[in-house]
C-alpha cells in the first residue's frame, strides 16, 4: 500500500460528514491551521492537527522527511481539487470570429439566428471524425487537471445528429476510461434545433426520443439528460416532455434554465427533480423560491455571463434566500471559452460578492453533489478520493480569489497521484 503524508499545511475543507450546503452553511469552510493529510491507496485516510499527530505519523514524518512520501506544506493550503459540474468540453475547432462579432454589437441570439452559435459548432463537428475529436478533448482535460479540476461533467450537444451526438458521447467515455479523473457525461441533443428542424420541433423531438435515447441506453453512454430551456430553443413543455423521455431511459435531468430570460427552466426542472438546474442569468422571486424549497443544485456559470457581456447571476439573493448553489465554468467554445475554475471561484468572488469560503464551497463539495458525487470527492473527508489540490505559499486562503491573474497552484494529486 502507498501512503503519501503532507504536513504542516493548513487544510481546507475538512469534514466528516459533506452533505449539500445551503444559504448561511456555504459561508462555513471547516479548517485546520497547522495540520497532516495522510493518503493511502488513493484515498485519504486521516486528517489532524500537527500537535496531536499520532506518534506512527510521527516517525514517519521524521525519519523520512525530504523523502517523496512526505510533503512539507509549510506556508501552503491543501484543498480538496475543483469539481466542474457543467462542461462541454468535447467539441471542434474554435469560434473566435463570433467573439469579434460580439464586439461589434451582435448579440448571442442574433449570432445564432444566423446560423452561427451552437449551429456553427454542430457543422464542424460533424465533419471532424471521432479519433480527431477525441485527440481536440484530451489536451484540454489534461489542461484542467493541472489548474486543480479533479470531478468534471461534460455534455453533448454540438452534434444534434444521431451519429454525431452518438460520436460525442463515445468521445467522453474514451475520456471516461483514460483520465484519472471522476467524469460524468450529459447528453444535450436538445441543445438547438438543427435548421432542418427549425419548423418541425415535433419531428427532432421525435429523433432524439426514437433515434438517439434507446442508443445512449443501450450502450451506457450518458449518466444525465440536458435541455436548453429557453425563448427560441426549447419551451418548457417540450423540456419536460424530452426529459421524461430521458428519465424512461435511466438518465436523470440537469437542465439550462433561465440565461437568457425567465424562460421558466427553474421550475421545470425542479418539477422533473432535476439534479440541477444552471446558468440562472434571470431570476425573479418565483424562481427563487422555488429552487429554495426544493433538492434541486442551482448552478452558476459567472464566466458565461462574463464573456457575453450579461448581468451575473444573483448568487448574494439565492445565498440569502438558502439555496443550494455549485459553481462551474460552462467551458464552450462560443460563450466560456475557459475551463479556468481558479478564474471562476475569484470572478465569483469579485462580481457576484460571493465570499471566498461560500466560493470554494460551491466549487468543491456542492459542485460534487450536483454530479451525485458528494461521497466520492469534494471535501477532505476520510475515505473519500485524494483529489487534493497544494497551493504555492500563500499568505491567507482569500489570497486565492484576490490574486485571480497569479497559477497559485503548485501540485495537484487525483485519485492518490500526483498529475
Amino acid at each position: 500500500m502507498s501512503s503519501q503524508l503532507i504536513v504542516n499545511a493548513t487544510l481546507v475543507n475538512v469534514r466528516d460528514i459533506s452533505p449539500v450546503l445551503r444559504g448561511k452553511e456555504l459561508a462555513e469552510l471547516p479548517c485546520i491551521k497547522d495540520g497532516w493529510l495522510l493518503i493511502e491507496d488513493k484515498q485519504i485516510a486521516g486528517v489532524g492537527t500537527m500537535e496531536k499527530m499520532p506518534e506512527g505519523l510521527g516517525r514517519m514524518a521524521r525519519s523520512s522527511a525530504g523523502a517523496a512520501s512526505v510533503i512539507d506544506g509549510s506556508g501552503r493550503f491543501v484543498l480538496p481539487a475543483w469539481c466542474d459540474s457543467h462542461t462541454h468540453l468535447v467539441y471542434a475547432g474554435s469560434r473566435e470570429t463570433e467573439f469579434v462579432d460580439k464586439i461589434r454589437g451582435l448579440s448571442y441570439a442574433e449570432i445564432n439566428a444566423r446560423g452561427g452559435g451552437i449551429l456553427n459548432s454542430a457543422r464542424v463537428l460533424r465533419e471532424t471524425p471521432e479519433e480527431a475529436l477525441f485527440a481536440q478533448a484530451w489536451p484540454r482535460l489534461e489542461e484542467l487537471s493541472r489548474l486543480g479540476t479533479g470531478a468534471i461533467e461534460i455534455k453533448s450537444g454540438y452534434g444534434l445528429t444521431v451519429d454525431s451526438e452518438l460520436k460525442m458521447l463515445r468521445v467522453i467515455r474514451r475520456l471516461k476510461e483514460r483520465s484519472r479523473l471522476s467524469i460524468k457525461a450529459t447528453f444535450l441533443g436538445a441543445h438547438s434545433y438543427p435548421p432542418e428542424y427549425r419548423d418541425n420541433h415535433q419531428g427532432y423531438i421525435d429523433l432524439i426520443v426514437n433515434g438517439m435515447l434507446p442508443v445512449i441506453a443501450r450502450e451506457g453512454l450518458a449518466d444525465y439528460i440536458d435541455v436548453f430551456c429557453e425563448q427560441g430553443f426549447f419551451s418548457p413543455s417540450e423540456t419536460e416532455m424530452i426529459c421524461r423521455a430521458g428519465m424512461a431511459a435511466g438518465l436523470k435531468p440537469k437542465i439550462h434554465a433561465n440565461q437568457l430570460h425567465l424562460s421558466g427552466g427553474v421550475q421545470t426542472g425542479i418539477k422533473l427533480g432535476a439534479v440541477s438546474v444552471d446558468h440562472l442569468e434571470m431570476m425573479d422571486e418565483e424562481a427563487i423560491a422555488a429552487l429554495k424549497g426544493s433538492a434541486t443544485i442551482g448552478t452558476l456559470l459567472p464566466t458565461a455571463a462574463f464573456f457575453l457581456r450579461m448581468g451575473f447571476q444573483p448568487a448574494r439573493q439565492l445565498i440569502d434566500a438558502g439555496c443550494a448553489i455549485a459553481l462551474a465554468s460552462d467551458l464552450n467554445p462560443g460563450s466560456s471559452p475557459s475551463g479556468n475554475m481558479n478564474l471562476v471561484i475569484s470572478m465569483s468572488c469579485i462580481q457576484m460578492k460571493m465570499l471566498p469560503e461560500e466560493a470554494i464551497n460551491a466549487a468543491t463539495l456542492n459542485g460534487a453533489h450536483a454530479m451525485e458525487l458528494g461521497a466520492v470527492t469534494g471535501s477532505l473527508t476520510p475515505g473519500k478520493r485524494a483529489d487534493v489540490i497544494i497551493t504555492r505559499p500563500i499568505p491567507s486562503l482569500a489570497y486565492l480569489p484576490y490574486a485571480f491573474g497569479s497559477n497559485l497552484i503548485e501540485q495537484v494529486m487525483i485519485g492518490g497521484e500526483f498529475i
